[in-house]
Order: C-alpha cells, then structure tokens, then sequence
C-alpha cells in the first residue's frame, strides 16, 4: 500500500510504526470501517437486512478508493467525507444496489470522521503505550545500576552540588511512569464514538428507525462495533475528547523531551558523560568526518517543540459556534494527525535512545573535580556555620572559590577558620548526596508497583 506522505521533512516519524498509523490510507481504512460499523449496528437493531451489512462490511475491508482523488474532491466540500460517500457508495451499489441503498443511512459526514480519528488514536496510543513501557524499563535497570554514581548536579548551567546519575535517570523515569498513567487514562475512557446525525439531534438516525426504535438506541451498538466508548451526548461541537488527546500528546513528548535535553547536553565533547548507541550512519555531518551527533535526543527534542504548538490549535478549537463550526472543526484535523506523529515517533526514538544509551562514570567523575571541590561549597557552608554564622561562612567561602591562582582545596587549608575541621572528609562529594539513593528508592518502588498491574 503507498503512503501519500512520506514524511520527507518529518524525520521524527517517517520510517517508524506511527507513519504507517497515520498515513493518508490509514485515514481513509478508518472512515470505511466506521461506515462498516454503522452498517452493521443497524442491522442489529433490525433496520437494514443482515446481508447489506455484510456487503457494506466486505466491500469497506477490500477498499479499492483512489486516496489521491478523494483528497482532490474533498476539497469542494471542504471534508473528506462528503467525497467519500459517493465513491463508496458505488462500489457497494457494483456489488449489490440494494445493500448501496444502505449506506451511511442516517449520518452525516462529522460522525465519520470524529469516530476514525478516535480509531487512528486508539491504534496510535497502543504504539506510544508500548513503547513508553520500553523507555521505562531501561530506564528504571539504568537508575538500578548507577544508584550511586557520582555526579555533578547543574543548575543553570553551572555545578551546583554533587547528585547520582541514577537519580537523574530516576527524574526520567517519574516522568514517563506519569505520561503512561496519562495515556492510559485516555485511551481507556477517553475515546468515544461519534454519532449525532445532521446537528446533533439523531434526527435521521430516529427516522430511519420508527416506530420500532429511537435513534439514541443505536449509540451503544455502534460504539461497540467500533469497541470505542459510549459517549454520553453527540459532541460535534462539545470538544472534549480532542482537546484531552492534545493534552496527553504534549505531555507525552514533553516529558520525553526533558530525557532528550539532559542526553543532548551530557553527550557534549567537553562533558561526555554519556552517549547515544551508535548506528551506521547515525549523526554523521555532511561536511565533518569527526562528528556523531546525537541525532536521537534531537528527534525527540523536534518533537517536543513542535507539539504543544498543535495542542494549542486543538483547545482552541473547543470554541466551536453552533451545532456545527466552520473552520474550528476542519483546523483539528492535520493539527491532530501530525500531533499523534510527532508523539508515536518520539516515542518509538525514546525507547531505542534508552535501551542503547551509554553511561561514562568515570567521565561522570571527573567533571565532578574540575572545581577541585567548590561544587561541596555548600557542605562547608553548614560546616562553619555555628562558629562564623550563616552569612559570613558564605561569604567566607565566596572568596576562596574566587581567588585566583590556586585551586579551592589549597586555599581552604591556608584559612584559620577551618583549622580544626575534617576537609577531606568536608571535600569528598560522595559523601554529599544527599538522600539521592533513597530517592531512586522510591521512583523504582513506584515503577515496580505500576508494572505489576
């Protein structure tokens, strides 16, 4: 099956397991199915034979529609759906012109296509499922192993006060931990079947049924043919389902794009703590021989900048006049297609950056005594307090870490004021961490009691 498009300017998804999700015949199979599934919800409740059903069903799962001349078509109506109809109606009516009489009896072109989008979600959000749960396990083996490895904690740029590796890589994983509970919690309930007819009212859907049934009796059928959810109401125009996929989306690639900033900056030539699993090819420059970049961390980083941007389209399009909007309805659906993109290639990217990623405690180490222990300056501090006060330790220590000429260290024993205390004991930053091994305690705790579920 060809894929309209082949993401040529989306390296963030083009090649993963999203694109085929998501591509343009996906949309259109989506929009067949839910045509199939309306079908045979009718028949279940008697208002069409059996067999038309069945014809619909078989004809919806053969295709055969040209995805290139409907997308031209749907221009003149301004969705896709209204092209739809009468092509799939013809491929009905050349299998039987009874069972073509039959199709989309009742609907209108909304509950179509809100009720694929919900099925393109639903597909695409097991993808992200499955692979945040991929992170999350090489992340939570990962803060196991580096528990205790020393490093330099940063804040603004600068060494702040010593920390462990593990609990950097724990920080990631309480966050991708949060963005499966998110995920889950849309996919499990957030996803229902659209259907409302014309405006809303299931106006034609209760017509076709009378007297015998009433168009609200074929909500739960149909959402069950479609194993989404019941929705309460129509929701043409009450925009919820949408504007929470957004949210999660960009929570989803927000929270993977703080692992991916961390790896973009710790993989820097002149901190080198880690580094991203090598490939062929992979972060190759067209101009320098020497260069790997770390290509990963920047696909997801991609992600994470571009999303929350087509959130904002999507929440903004719960402001939707009427029964019907023009234009706020139409504004959803690229926005929320490159939306689930964007998240299902960064996801699948996540995995492969954390099953591969490489650790450099020795590197690790060795940033840490670049200051020749200033970064434990805050130890001291405490340390001379009771004697010197609070503000005049500090301002004590201020000094010495700016002295020049001579390392930290050397300065610190030439001081009186720390004639009598133990520095190599104050110096060594391993033992200033704080409660940092307790801490990934508690994140691999969280992540076992989620796994076992």
């Amino acid at each position: 099956m060809s894929r309209t498009d082949s993401g040529l300017l989306a390296p963030t998804w083009a090649g993963t397991p999203v694109e085929a999700a998501t591509c343009d015949e996906a949309w259109l199979s989506a929009m067949l199915e839910v045509e199939a599934a309306l079908a045979r919800s009718q028949a279940r409740l008697g208002l069409m034979p059996a067999e038309h059903a069945e014809v619909i069903t078989e004809v919806a799962a053969a295709g055969g529609l040209d995805v290139v001349a409907l997308a031209r078509a749907a221009r003149a109506a301004a969705n896709p759906v209204v092209a739809l109809v009468p092509a799939f109606t013809a491929l009905v009516a050349a299998v039987d012109p009874a069972a073509a009489e039959h199709v989309h009896r009742g609907s209108t072109s909304q509950d179509v296509l809100d009720s694929a989008v919900m099925l393109i979600a639903r597909h695409v959000l097991a993808q992200i499922d499955g692979d945040l749960s991929r992170t999350a396990a090489a992340l939570a083996a990962m803060a196991e192993e580096h528990r205790d490895t020393l490093m330099a904690g940063r804040t603004l740029a600068q060494h702040a006060v010593p920390t462990t590796f593990g609990l950097k890589a724990a920080g990631w994983l309480q966050l991708v931990l949060d963005a499966l509970a998110k995920v889950r919690s849309v996919a499990c309930a957030g996803l229902p079947a659209s259907l409302g007819g014309a405006a809303g009212t299931l106006a034609a859907y209760g017509e076709f049924a009378r007297p015998e049934r009433d168009g609200v009796e074929l909500i739960a059928p149909f959402a069950e043919e479609l194993r989404l959810a019941e929705p309460v109401l129509p929701w043409h125009t009450v925009r919820t389902p949408i504007a929470d996929l957004g949210a999660v989306l960009g929570f989803v690639t927000g929270a993977l794009g703080k692992f991916a900033v961390d790896v973009q900056t710790l993989s820097r030539t002149e901190i080198g703590e880690v580094t991203e699993p090598a490939a062929d090819g992979r972060g190759a420059s067209s101009a320098m021989p020497q260069k790997r970049n770390p290509v990963l961390a920047t696909l997801i980083l991609s992600a994470g900048r571009q999303v929350p941007a087509l959130s904002l389209v999507l929440a903004q399009s719960m402001i939707a006049e009427d029964e019907r909007p023009a234009g706020a309805w139409h504004s959803e659906w690229q926005a929320l297609r490159e939306a689930l993109r964007l998240a299902g290639g960064a996801a699948f990217t996540a995995a492969e950056l954390a099953e591969g990623l490489e650790v450099h405690p020795d590197r690790m180490r060795a940033n840490v005594e670049l200051t020749h222990g200033a970064i434990v300056a805050e130890r001291l501090a405490v340390a001379l307090t009771p004697a010197l006060g609070k503000a005049q330790a500090k301002a004590l220590l201020t000094r010495a870490s700016t002295t020049t000429g001579a390392p930290f260290d050397e300065v610190l024993r030439t001081l009186p004021e720390l004639a009598g205390l133990d520095l190599d004991d104050l110096l060594d930053p391993a033992r200033y961490t704080g409660a940092a091994g307790q801490l990934v305690d508690r994140v691999l705790l969280r992540y076992r009691n989620y796994t076992s579920l």
